[in-house]
């Protein structure tokens, strides 16, 4: 694999009732978090302290820097960086997206590969287990040949089902009642059952955000070789990562003889 990252920009007005709503969970995790670490509950504690998390604007500068240390391209989006991300794809700049957010495929992406991990395993912070993961691809000319949708009405079956921008769906919609009213009707306006709930819907705004997202267009990511000294000072001198570890995986890469055998693997083992 060869890796370009896309680090999300702006989040979409739209977007603003959802990104409260996972801020008052993770203010509720944190709470439980704190009651749980003085009852003693370490197995809940752990859980809740997962559930809390915060990517934080210093993080997002320190992986930036990483990146750029280990010669892996990245691109900020304007907006959602799935839609950047669909873009690149479009355009053939990639091969995939990969993601565990179906949204790719809503915005576009040709290919979304999913559960790309090393271990092959994926943890459920809200469950407190471990899975076994397979990787997955799925192409949305398949989505839309199973379904018999448009891409346009793909969106619509997105938006009944509920996205990011609205994510409560419709009340009494599931999968195959979607997609019989979209066989019927052909626009999610024209849906006469939905008629009271659409008017406290912006449909048509988030059509267009499926359908015309912001994206950059024309990204041409460059790989270089990494630079070992600079990894070296970041991980290891600046964030005490053990110096041991890092020259094993950078004595790794080093060994590596052609762009075939790399692994995704080399670069977090």
């Amino acid at each position: 694999m060869k890796l370009v990252y896309v680090f999300d920009g702006k989040p979409p007005e739209l977007k603003m009732e959802e990104i409260e709503r996972r801020s008052a969970q993770r203010r509720e995790a944190k709470d439980q978090y704190l009651r749980a670490l003085q009852a003693g509950e370490m197995v809940q504690a752990r859980k809740y302290a997962e559930a809390s998390t915060v990517l934080r604007k210093d993080m997002v500068a320190d992986a930036r820097e990483l990146l750029d240390a280990m010669g892996i391209p990245w691109v900020e989006a304007p907006s959602e960086g799935e839609a950047q991300a669909s873009r690149m794809a479009e355009e053939g700049t990639v091969n995939a997206v990969a993601s565990q957010d179906h949204d790719s495929l809503v915005f576009g992406a040709p290919v979304l590969v999913r559960n790309v991990t090393i271990s092959g395993r994926r943890r459920l912070p809200s469950k407190g287990i471990v899975i076994n993961v397979q990787p997955e691809r799925l192409r949305l000319s398949d989505a839309l040949a199973s379904t018999g949708l448009t891409r346009e009405q793909f969106v619509d079956f997105a938006i009944l089902l509920g996205t990011d921008f609205n994510p409560d769906g419709f009340e009494g919609v599931g999968p195959v009642t979607a997609l019989k009213y979209l066989k019927k009707y052909g626009r999610l306006e024209e849906i006469v059952e939905l008629k009271e709930q659409l008017r406290e819907v912006k449909y048509e705004e988030i059509r267009t955000l499926y359908l015309n997202p912001p994206a950059v267009g024309g990204i041409k990511p460059e790989w270089n070789r990494p630079d070992r000294d600079r990894i070296l000072s970041f991980l290891v001198d600046e964030h005490s990562f053990s110096r041991e570890r890092v020259e094993a995986a950078l004595g790794r890469v080093q060994q590596t003889k052609s762009a075939q055998s790399e692994t995704l693997e080399k670069w977090f083992g």
